[in-house]
């Protein structure tokens, strides 16, 4: 099985794709977030002799099912529903059924919250590259876009995160990076991941705690 790149043709029919779904849904998942996760993707892939023909086309369409599960704020899991509008898609690029299959699982397993554990190298690789994106400078940039998205308000640091909803105006990015960014990266499956994601959760730190220190006057009060 041939671990090279996509030629240049099959790469630009997946970009098309990607696009056509990802400018659904937009913001912070938009086509800008697969063709970042498409590039960490890659060079992870590079240096980790994984199928870059698997891997390709797994970090382009990943997000494809994510304006369905937005549309029904949640209750749809976006990695399950893109795992199955992508074998059509695939099949008419004329992918084999094991590549397919390969595909699949890298989207399934995806996500943070999936039922789906990744299992081969290039659904680990795809899970560490995608979650790098959620964390750091661009993680937190994306999830204020996010919380714009659906109408968040700014800040609720006084909150406990297990009292809020997703999807609600409590949505906001202090509460991802509780509920989900500050663990990302205990979550990351590959050293280079691992690596990656302790410099940008540093940042985070720093970042939520300055934040912190603005909003409720800590730095006026002699606390700062």
């Amino acid at each position: 099985m041939s671990k090279e790149s996509p030629d240049k043709e099959l790469l630009d029919a997946l970009h098309r794709i990607s696009e056509q779904y990802c400018l659904q849904e937009g913001g912070s998942h938009g086509p800008d977030h697969s063709e970042r996760v498409l590039q960490t993707a890659m060079a992870m892939g590079r240096t980790m002799n994984a199928r870059l023909n698997i891997l390709a086309p797994a970090a382009l369409l990943h997000d494809i099912g994510r304006n369905q599960e937005s549309r029904s704020r949640g209750d749809i899991c976006h990695a399950e529903r893109g795992a199955e509008m992508v074998i059509p898609l695939l099949r008419k690029l004329d992918y084999s059924e094991a590549d397919i299959t390969a595909i699949c699982h890298c989207i399934r397993g995806h996500r943070f919250r999936s039922a789906t554990k990744p299992e081969s190298l290039e659904a680990k690789i795809l899970f560490d590259a995608d979650k790098l994106d959620s964390i750091g400078a661009i993680g937190i940039g994306r999830a204020f876009l996010f919380a714009g998205q659906i109408g968040a308000r700014l800040h609720n640091a006084e909150l406990d995160p297990a009292d809020t909803d997703s999807y609600s105006t409590e949505d906001t990015a202090y509460r991802e990076f509780q509920v989900k960014m500050s663990r990302v990266r205990g979550r990351m499956l590959t050293p280079i991941g691992q690596q990656l994601a302790g410099r940008r959760h540093e940042f985070m730190e720093i970042f939520f705690a300055e934040l912190n220190r603005e909003i409720y006057g800590s730095e006026l009060n002699g606390n700062g």
